[in-house]
């Protein structure tokens, strides 16, 4: 088979990449070739392996030449994150709704052109939900909660989930939606998400590094780590339709945690001079995004094709220490636990 992944360079779509290809198979079809789209190469060891094309540079660039090539499956993961969405609207406009668009319209040609049906997994977000004065936002928010947006990013979201609904009824795509939680812990330098510090108050204390808290350690938020994200993705993709239960998105698994709960957790795996490098100084503009999210999910649509969270944010914190544990810089990334 071959597979496309939009934002493959990224740090879910690499992973993602990764776990593919080690497995070898999707949905009992063998993976003969992988497609990594993203405005940068995606990491050396995926460029490595034969079965894998690297394609750079906006995704909207390279969608009008998918009408005449042929895809089995298709992870649609590139978008711009939630911070960058609000200081541009523009450009998020252009990288999450005007790419996704094209993205289907091409896979739309190719249908009415003879070729097959592509299935298509979209990564939306926990962000198309919000408080509105007409629709009070639940404690957990549920498959079946109605969404309202409180940001360009999450509305960008909402619209693309129904527009893959909408080619999937036409059967333009086989699609199907599903919504991720905040992952983390993150690796690297910090990106544009606003959520960003959600993965910054772990893995900089981890290294050694005073990191900055914007939000009230009373804040909640429902997580989900790297692996159960990636393991998630794949699991919709194989879902049959009768099994996916409809069109409309679905909630991935989510652990539903306070930012005091996850320092607690990393005091009791990294020790207290480690929890001691987060310091608490209130962003507004942070906080004020943060405020119009959930503070927690269930996901019982999940649940039902075997999809189940971490038990508690501690066993989070050891998978990312296990992960930094195995690259050659591990000394810099783990250095506040020497």
């Amino acid at each position: 088979m071959k597979l496309m992944i939009t934002g493959g360079g990224g740090f879910v779509g690499a992973r993602l990449a990764r776990a593919l290809l080690a497995r070898g198979t999707l949905d009992g079809q063998r993976i003969e070739r992988m497609v990594l789209t993203d405005i940068a190469p995606p990491p050396a060891d995926l460029l490595a392996d034969a079965r894998v094309e690297a394609r750079t540079g906006p995704l909207l660039t390279h969608t009008e030449a998918l009408r005449e090539e042929p895809f089995d499956g298709i992870f649609h993961l590139a978008s711009a994150v939630s911070g960058e969405c609000e200081l541009d609207f523009d450009l998020g406009l252009r990288s999450n709704l005007d790419s996704t668009r094209a993205l289907l319209d091409a896979l739309r040609a190719h249908v009415n052109g003879g070729g097959k049906v592509a299935r298509l997994v979209f990564s939306s977000s926990v962000a198309v939900f919000g408080p509105d004065p007409a629709v009070p936002l639940p404690k957990l928010v549920a498959d079946d909660t109605l969404p309202a947006p409180q940001t360009s990013y999450g509305t960008q979201k909402l619209i693309c989930e129904h527009l893959v609904a909408d080619y999937t009824r036409k059967g333009y795509v086989d699609g199907r939606a599903a919504r991720l939680m905040t992952v983390t812990v993150r690796p690297g330098r910090p990106n544009g998400a606003a959520s960003s510090f959600f993965s910054g108050i772990i893995r900089e204390p981890l290294a050694g590094v005073e990191a900055i808290c914007p939000v009230s350690p009373e804040v909640s938020h429902p997580m989900s780590s790297p692996t159960r994200t990636v393991d998630g993705l794949i699991a919709v993709y194989e879902a049959t339709r009768e099994a996916f239960c409809g069109r409309t998105a679905l909630n991935l698994p989510a652990l539903n945690v306070r930012v005091a709960d996850m320092l607690d957790a990393l005091e009791a795996v990294a020790g207290p001079k480690v929890r001691a490098l987060v310091r608490f100084e209130r962003d507004e503009r942070i906080a004020g995004i943060v405020a119009n999210w959930p503070g927690g999910a269930s996901a019982a649509r999940a649940a039902r094709l075997g999809l189940l969270p971490h038990e508690n944010f501690a066993d989070i914190v050891r998978q990312y220490i296990d992960d930094c544990a195995a690259l050659p810089n591990a000394d810099q990334t783990l250095k506040g636990m020497s």
